[in-house]
């Protein structure tokens, strides 16, 4: 499977892409696995969204709010503290709507609402040492599309996959995949809350190694002028090219996933 390093750097090729600009904040595409701001879990050497952005801009910049690492999609920066204060309210005063789309492995209903609360990371080492307090989350999940194929996986003969809306209405850590993967259809390319059987099998039929999951579009008011916005984005063009192959699969393979 490709190496996660060379995926970032050929992800990192092109300048970032710049989708609104103006006096107060940025709007980007952040690429799939490239973190957006420094932490605790940033490896040495890695590419930081946050700095690839002040460099290309030339131009100081705040993060608002972020991605998981091997999500794409839209991503908002502030060009002063006083800006990133409110954009950050507005986050976390759930007066953002964020729309994303993903890839999953089997067939979802048409819609649902999972309604589930979520541990967070901080006691997952200490899960079985006591009772924690779980976190409120909730996720709105709409199918746009199913695709069966002929590619023999689990002891099937054909596969399947659902192309979802979501819309998560909170945003706990790792929210949606993990309510994904709680419902039994983790998404295609998550290396940790996925199915690597599946991953794998995905990854050799079709090239594609990303997770497909991208936050695609983001309705909320202008900070300073509180117009209604809505920004968007494409999924990505591997995104795009695992769509365009499960609508035109390749023959089933003799090897056994």
């Amino acid at each position: 499977m490709q190496d996660s390093a060379d995926f970032v750097a050929e992800n990192l090729q092109q300048p970032i892409q710049v989708v609104y600009e103006d006096e107060d904040f940025v709007a980007v595409f952040k690429p799939a696995g490239v973190i957006v701001h420094r932490g605790p879990s940033t490896l040495e050497g890695e590419p930081v969204l946050l700095q690839i952005l002040r460099d290309q801009l030339q131009e100081f910049l705040y993060p608002v709010h972020r991605l998981d690492r091997p999500t794409a999609g839209l991503v908002l920066m502030a060009k002063s503290s006083e800006i990133a204060s409110k954009l950050g309210q507005m986050f976390m005063a759930q007066s953002v709507q964020k729309h994303y789309q993903a890839l999953v492995r089997g067939f979802m209903p048409e819609e649902c609402k999972v309604d589930r609360p979520l541990l967070h990371p901080k006691y997952f080492e200490e899960r079985f040492k006591g009772d924690h307090p779980l976190q409120p989350a909730t996720t709105y999940f709409r199918n746009l599309r199913r695709f069966e194929v002929p590619w023999p996986a689990s002891g099937f003969e054909t596969s399947r996959f659902s192309l979802l809306e979501i819309r998560p209405e909170s945003g706990r850590w790792h929210q949606i995949r993990r309510h994904l993967n709680q419902l039994g259809h983790p998404v295609i390319g998550d290396h940790r809350h996925g199915d690597h059987r599946w991953n794998q099998m995905f990854y050799q039929r079709t090239g594609v190694y990303r997770m497909l999951l991208t936050a695609m579009r983001l309705d909320f008011r202008h900070p300073t002028s509180q117009e209604p916005m809505t920004l968007w984005v494409r999924r990505g063009e591997s995104f795009d090219q695992a769509i365009q192959a499960l609508e035109t699969p390749l023959e089933a393979r003799s090897a056994d996933f």
